[in-house]
């Protein structure tokens, strides 16, 4: 092995007027929510942590720092290769672009610029230097939008937790704290960064850390805690039970072992959580989520850790059971149609797919060691609690609510406190109670509509919408094949009207006014890619013969779907939903298809069918 530096650098050391680049075949950028979510309320919370109203900037340098692990980077020919931690470096480029856009000093810019990017023969260099992810980077540094829907995994990937971080930061954290913020970040928020001369060197780095060298897990020590306080005659057997499920939530996915017991002990345990206001600090539910071995042994006598029985039943009964439910929620999450022999619960699935993962938290709140070998009732309050959550997310949406993590950490905390270990049935009363509480409504917004951020979400409300009336009217399920948004069998939403202001100019006096009516729900459709490029920029009344050969909520806006579907007959009469023909599509023909599209929203996500749950 040839020569390997190591240091530890600041974040201003490490990227100020740097430039780091990535092998085709480790491209992708790949962070969700969950990952980022944590990062950034991690940082945020250190930070108010230390400061105060009246602090100076010089007083900045004698705050708390902040390890955030180590990279590892091949250093070819003078060239710096990342072989581990671009999904940090990446993330850490988001988090500077943001602060560089809300700070208002020209001067602070000035200072975080040559962080994010440099300029050399007129041309901008990004620090983490891939070619297919310059156009959105360039968009997000400059603030201008992305319009490029041309794009990869990666780019996609970008856009979306840049928009977390919109939600998510702090925001308590701006005006003039932001500065503050700014230094500690670029100066006390710290690295490791292990450079090696050859890329068989780095990786030979990455595997020892990663496969014999790395620093026990909160899981490991969790469990050497335990086991330490298990007498010996019991010990083995807590051991073999705790390294049973722990193996089985591994072959879940990586870090799904800590999730798992972070959701177990939030949804049993925590108290109370961190206010959203400034010095205030860490509670349990945050506690838990950082830190949860150190958390477990300051909770003894809340936990019921006593003596060694205590310490004992916490692992075999306790641990046993909400890992074991844990993982068959997280497989129901990934669970198709087409999985015929798996357990499915379509709106586990659903919120999955939103990107919903605190409802791991709520869902194993509902459950009880005591409901151990019913499995009817633990599925009927996995139904009921996931239901619900499925009509909050999808309110929200509705009203162009943000349903981050961050923003809806408080709400799932309380959720949790009032349905803990409740049967189904006063779980259904309790949460109908809450949706009838709630502000959002599907008819407070008249207007609900497509726009540059929410198109992943308004497909998949297309698809809910398209497959509640098929089934309805005794069609087979497809939402598997409605939801797949890429590959050739890839479904796109629709605009009924083309992009063609000049055809409504009798309608509409301004491109923007018809632009604005061309998105709204009610004059969009899902409809399998390839026809949208074939036929999506027709006229209406070409169009319209070509719907009648796709699915029903296409096929609605033609004549023959009322004349030979008996199925959809006796459904229109049984709902009285108000579909009708279109032989026209006009203004009004959106107003009517838009009330449709929200009366049906009301029947899919009616808070109601959480009784009907309840009553199984």
């Amino acid at each position: 092995m040839k020569k390997i530096e190591g240091e530890t650098k600041s974040i201003r050391g490490l990227l100020a007027n740097a430039r780091f680049s990535i092998d085709y075949y480790q491209r992708e950028y790949l962070w969700g929510e969950k990952q980022l979510s944590e990062l950034i309320n991690d940082l945020c919370g250190k930070f108010l942590e230390n400061y105060e109203e009246g602090c100076e900037r010089k007083d900045v340098k004698q705050f708390d720092r902040y390890f955030l692990g180590s990279i590892i980077l091949s250093d070819k020919g003078g060239e710096q290769y990342i072989i581990d931690g671009q999904q940090r470096l990446t993330t850490l480029t988001l988090l500077l672009i943001y602060v560089y856009q809300k700070i208002d000093s020209d001067e602070e810019k000035q200072s975080l610029a040559p962080l994010i990017c440099s300029h050399a023969f007129g041309e901008t260099s990004f620090n983490i230097d891939v070619k297919d992810r310059s156009k959105c980077m360039d968009a997000l540094f400059s603030g201008k939008e992305f319009t490029d829907e041309d794009h990869s995994e990666s780019v996609a990937n970008i856009l979306a937790r840049y928009r977390d971080i919109e939600e998510c930061f702090h925001k308590e954290i701006s005006g003039k704290i932001l500065p503050f913020f700014s230094d500690w970040l670029m100066q006390n928020v710290l690295l490791v960064v292990i450079t090696a001369s050859s890329d068989s060197d780095a990786y030979t780095i990455f595997e020892t850390m990663n496969d014999r060298g790395l620093s026990l897990t909160p899981t490991d020590m969790l469990k050497g805690y335990l086991l330490a306080n298990i007498s010996d005659d019991r010990r083995n057997a807590s051991s073999v039970i705790w390294g049973k499920h722990v193996a089985a939530l591994k072959q879940v996915g990586k870090d799904e072992d800590a999730d798992a017991i972070k959701s177990w002990l939030r949804s049993q345990y925590a108290q109370n959580i961190r206010k959203r206001e400034r010095n205030a600090k860490p509670l349990d539910f945050d506690l838990i989520g950082t830190e949860f071995h150190r958390w477990v042994r300051d909770h003894e006598e809340l936990l019921g850790l006593n003596d060694s029985a205590g310490y004992s039943r916490f692992i075999e009964e306790d641990f046993a059971f909400y890992a074991r439910w844990y993982k068959r929620i997280r497989q129901m999450a990934k669970t198709r149609a087409k999985d015929s022999r798996a357990e499915r619960i379509e709106t586990i699935r659903y919120n999955a797919e939103n990107n919903f993962t605190l409802q791991h938290t709520a869902l194993l709140a509902a459950l009880a060691p005591s409901d151990a070998g019913n499995d009817e009732e633990i599925k009927r309050k996995l139904r009921i609690v996931s239901s619900y959550i499925d009509i909050l997310i999808a309110r929200r949406i509705w009203n162009f609510k943000t349903t981050s993590y961050s923003a809806m950490q408080y709400n799932m905390f309380l959720l949790v406190q009032s349905i803990r270990r409740k049967s189904a049935a006063e779980i259904a009363k309790i949460l109908i109670s809450r949706l009838n509480d709630e502000e959002e409504r599907f008819s407070l917004n008249q207007t609900f509509s497509l726009h540059g951020q929410n198109g992943p979400q308004v497909h998949r409300l297309l698809a809910r919408l398209t497959v509640y009336i098929e089934t309805c009217s005794g069609r087979e399920y497809r939402y598997d094949e409605y939801a797949q948004r890429s590959g050739k069998n890839a479904y796109e939403v629709e605009h009924i009207w083309a992009n063609h202001p000049e055809r409504h100019k009798e309608e509409f006096g301004h491109a923007s006014e018809f632009s604005e009516y061309r998105n709204r729900i009610g004059g969009l459709l899902l409809l399998p890619k390839n026809f949208n490029r074939s036929f999506g920029d027709l006229p209406y009344a070409e169009k319209r013969p070509k719907y009648y050969g796709q699915n029903l909520l296409a096929q609605s806006l033609c004549d023959e779907a009322y004349e030979k579907d008996s199925g959809f007959k006796d459904f229109r009469g049984e709902s009285g939903l108000n579909f009708q023909p279109h032989p026209d599509f006009k203004k009004d023909d959106i107003d009517a298809r838009q009330e449709l599209y929200r009366s049906i929203a009301e029947k899919i996500w009616d808070p109601e069918n959480l009784l009907r749950e309840a009553e199984g």
